[in-house]
């Protein structure tokens, strides 16, 4: 059965998944690379980014199954691209060049219709301006017998936890306090939400917690 997961999702000790201030220049917003300095030096990273070599071990490991197994995707718009209200025209297709590394049909969140980008590599990214609901039909309607991966940004998965609609998540709890930023989890009850620890281990550079819903 299809399961909704959130994965290789970086949260920093005082529970902010990203930094203040995003932008073109700083996706990830003000010291928001900090939380994923366990993810950058892995093989399945630099291999993501067409590079050689990487680090091995716990946190490669888990940066694998943070892309694996999943046979669709869905992004909020600012996980898309820094651009707001109506779309200006179509010449923004994401932060990844040419060839996105989701290689799956791709459901983007936004109040604003577009037409569907196809673009290399096998991802597809499809606009979807009818809630959440309708994004996750969708959605498991295209990944057949694989999962769904709810994959940011923040705002997206706290609607997602909210509606109760995520069955596991993999959390990655980097060693650094952002101080501000985007808060992942305030006015959440995970406990409520029915999540208990199932799987963790640590390295270096984070302590990888996977939850799931009893």
């Amino acid at each position: 059965m299809t399961s909704v997961r959130v994965a290789g999702f970086g949260v920093s000790l005082d529970g902010f998944a990203a930094g203040p201030e995003q932008s073109l220049t700083q996706p990830l917003g003000r010291n928001g690379p900090e939380l994923f300095q366990w993810f950058f030096p892995t093989r399945t990273f630099r291999a993501m980014v067409g590079q050689d070599g990487g680090s091995t071990g716990v946190d490669d490991q888990y940066a694998q199954q943070a892309m694996a197994g999943f046979g669709a995707f869905i992004l909020g718009r600012n996980m898309f691209g820094p651009v707001r209200g109506p779309w200006p025209d179509e010449t923004w297709k994401g932060w990844w060049g040419d060839n996105p590394p989701y290689h799956a049909p791709t459901f983007i969140l936004t109040h604003h219709p577009r037409p569907s980008i196809e673009m290399e590599g096998g991802t597809t990214f499809y606009f979807v301006s009818d809630g959440i609901e309708s994004a996750l039909r969708q959605a498991r309607a295209a990944a057949g017998d694989k999962d769904v991966k709810i994959g940011g940004g923040v705002e997206t998965v706290r609607q997602y936890l909210r509606a109760g609609l995520v069955d596991t998540m993999h959390l990655a709890l980097a060693p650094v306090a952002l101080g501000e930023g985007e808060a992942l989890f305030a006015g959440i009850d995970l406990r409520a939400l029915g999540f208990r620890v199932v799987e963790r281990a640590a390295s270096d550079a984070a302590t990888h917690v996977v939850l799931a819903r009893s």
